[in-house]
């Protein structure tokens, strides 16, 4: 037998359902997390799918260059969308910090996770890799013993040996920025001058241009980002390329980072939060560094096995937000040294 039991929903009761039903609607629309980011999208995107996945929080992402990127959020102010801004290199983090278009962050996860030198001293952001700028040698031409240092670098024993990318990228700027914190402004002006003295060839567009160059005996030796090796390596493993890790009974080797920050505006606070803390995770620690060939910031994770073959190395643990306050300086230091 079957019962018919007839609906005596009114008027206020169907209201109720519907307000119920856009209530329930909005909640799950904000389940999201807007990220400006200047990072390639193949590297990022199987992240962030990661999250996602594990937390049902979606990731929204918009990708440009650095610089339309920070206009933009100066642009928007507290109209913009953007809950994370994510970028590489310290000198573009500290740039944003001092338009004011990213905020401090309290966080005593990522404040236990990231080193102290790998984030800004404000909590205002954090690195969440490690990409070294260090010497490439060609080994054909050099052994390992003769090399020491990036200063070293200007001795005339290097004349027409060196190979050096555009100090017109930020890369560079950041390297100089930093031999300026450690030796003084006078010292690294000495240093960047004898590097253009010891020029083999006009400065490259790019490490992988340069690398190439050196391969083929263009010069004896570079600077340059080991991911790029490593991609080039993967592909022509052949290449007489090799890593060498300089100032290890000294400072260390120069590093930079690829990191994040809380927009000024955010509009998902808690959920941008919970992102940045999942990325200084082991999951995520392991997919930034391995999609990319670099290092992952804590001891959670590994590198990809090329760059575990290279070795283990001493960072230069100064504060890496020396490279955006003396960033200005740093090139005008190597224009006045007539490196391009």
């Amino acid at each position: 037998m079957n019962h018919f039991f007839p609906l005596r929903f009114g008027v206020k009761s169907l209201s109720f359902l519907l307000c119920i039903a856009t209530t329930l609607t909005s909640l799950h629309a904000g389940e999201q997390v807007v990220v400006y980011s200047s990072r390639n999208e193949h590297l990022i995107k199987p992240i962030f799918e990661a999250f996602q996945q594990e937390t049902g929080i979606e990731v929204v992402t918009h990708t440009d260059k650095e610089g339309p990127l920070l206009q933009r959020l100066k642009a928007e102010g507290r109209r913009g969308q953007a809950d994370i801004l994510m970028t590489v290199d310290a000198g573009n983090l500290w740039q944003a910090k001092q338009m004011k278009v990213i905020k401090p962050i309290q966080s005593e996860v990522l404040d236990a996770k990231i080193p102290a030198h790998l984030r800004d001293p404000d909590h205002t952001w954090y690195g969440f890799s490690i990409r070294a700028r260090t010497i490439v040698y060609n080994t054909n031409k050099v052994k390992p013993e003769q090399l020491k240092g990036y200063a070293d670098l200007a001795d005339p024993k290097w004349k027409d040996q060196l190979l050096l990318r555009t100090s017109k990228k930020v890369y560079n700027q950041s390297l100089v920025a930093m031999l300026i914190a450690e030796h003084g402004e006078a010292q690294a002006q000495k240093i960047v001058e004898g590097w253009v003295d010891n020029l083999a060839q006009p400065v490259y567009s790019s490490d992988t241009k340069l690398l190439e160059a050196l391969a083929e005996g263009a010069g004896s030796v570079g600077i340059v980002n080991t991911y790029y090796l490593g991609r080039l390596l993967k592909k022509h493993p052949e290449l007489p390329l090799a890593v060498y890790w300089p100032d290890q009974d000294g400072s260390g080797v120069h590093v930079n980072i690829s990191g994040a920050a809380l927009t000024a505006h955010p509009k998902h606070e808690a959920n941008a939060l919970r992102l940045m803390e999942w990325l200084a995770g082991p999951k995520a620690q392991a997919m930034l560094a391995q999609g990319n060939m670099e290092y992952p910031v804590t001891d959670e994770a590994k590198p990809a096995d090329e760059v575990v073959a290279w070795g283990a190395f001493k960072q230069n643990t100064l504060n890496l937000s020396k490279a955006g306050e003396l960033q200005a300086e740093a090139i005008r230091l190597m224009d006045r040294a007539g490196y391009r």
